[in-house]
């Protein structure tokens, strides 16, 4: 990491003054209960560890989304002609090759 990215999370509050990671206030409220391993937690417990995890999430924007879909259904159509191309010239050759 170096100071430019220090110092970006230090002015998210990402990091305290020593560099260490500093809690924001979801993780501040919530008390986890160590459990031993192998036991379960309630699907309450469950469904707000869904949620607190949705809320890191960087959702892409509408016109990111259309972007990135069009980019790559490009690029399949450009790949399936390729290979599709590709795989009609060795079949030509290897019927030229048997004759």
């Amino acid at each position: 990491m170096n100071r430019e990215t220090k110092r970006m999370m230090k002015r998210q509050g990402q990091i305290d003054d020593q560099g260490a990671p500093a809690a924001t206030p979801a993780e501040a409220r919530r008390t986890p209960s160590p459990k031993p391993p192998g036991q379960r937690t309630t699907p309450g417990q469950y469904v707000r560890d869904v949620q607190d995890e949705l809320r890191k999430v960087a959702w892409p924007t509408r016109e990111e989304t259309v972007s990135f879909s069009s980019i790559v259904s490009v690029g399949l159509v450009v790949l399936t002609a390729l290979i599709f191309a590709l795989n009609f010239v060795l079949q030509k050759g290897a019927a030229f090759l048997m004759k």
